[in-house]
């Protein structure tokens, strides 16, 4: 499979392990303390190519996707399940912990940032949910997330993910009925 746009990542072993599953190039940020000079390579990449931020799914890549789209709009974002990226018998979580089949269907499923347009979703519906402010809110954001291929987030961060990529409501209806299913059958 190959990738027209560059992919970013956090550092040389995930640009190791994402070569081993795709054809592509990587842009490293060597950690979330992200240079002026990678940025300007980011910048460029989005202009020439595409840009797809693949950060590990923890505080530090979250911080590292943040900053980037902030920095170089109009970004493509790829995201792994945290349970993808957990070794087996190793602490850690991170990309290059990641089966080469979980890092082609992440790739494949890229979410691009879009103009921000009137939200369909709301924080009420959200609330509503359980997804915000409930003692299951967490565990259901984590799985919404998932199967919608927009990564774990907060409470707050939800609702602008789902405004950001654009998120339809039949298709938030249809994730949320998934998670609530797979929970009822726990």
């Amino acid at each position: 499979m190959k990738i027209k746009e560059i992919i970013v990542v956090e550092g040389r072993d995930d640009t190791a392990k994402v070569k081993s599953a795709v054809d592509a190039d990587t842009i490293e940020t060597n950690g979330s303390a992200i240079g002026e000079d990678v940025i300007k390579q980011i910048q460029l990449a989005q202009k020439t190519r595409g840009v797809i931020i693949f950060t590990d799914p923890d505080y530090p890549g979250e911080k590292i996707r943040k900053t980037i789209a902030e920095k170089v709009p109009g970004c493509k974002h790829a995201f792994l399940p945290k349970h993808l990226a957990k070794p087996k018998n190793k602490r850690g979580i991170g990309v290059e912990h990641a089966s080469l089949e979980s890092i082609r269907t992440c790739l494949k499923t890229v979410q691009e940032e879009m103009d921000v347009v009137e939200a369909e979703i709301g924080t009420h519906d959200l609330i509503e949910a359980g997804l915000i402010g409930g003692p299951l809110a967490k565990k259901r954001r984590e799985r919404l997330g998932d199967i919608l291929n927009i990564g774990y987030t907060n409470g707050k961060q939800l609702e602008k993910r789902l405004q950001m990529f654009q998120i339809k409501k039949s298709d938030y209806l249809s994730a949320l009925e998934t998670v609530l299913r797979e929970e009822e059958n726990e």
